[in-house]
């Protein structure tokens, strides 16, 4: 299932209550303020903070 990128007009970072970017090649949503990752399964986002990933942004560059 594809992730639709008009749910970022309308979700948040449920910590920071921030906007999310999508990073379509590890199927997450990033949170750049508390540097953190949320999955995708099947299409839908996993808001929940026992879900979540830390996210490296150098990581994402190489």
């Amino acid at each position: 299932m594809i992730f639709d990128k008009k749910l970022l007009d309308i979700v948040a970072c449920p910590i920071c209550k921030g906007a999310l970017t999508y990073d379509k090649q590890a199927q997450q949503l990033i949170c750049k303020f508390d540097k953190l990752a949320y999955p995708i399964n099947d299409g839908i986002p996993v808001l929940l903070e026992n879900q979540t990933l830390c996210w490296d942004p150098d990581e994402t560059n190489r």
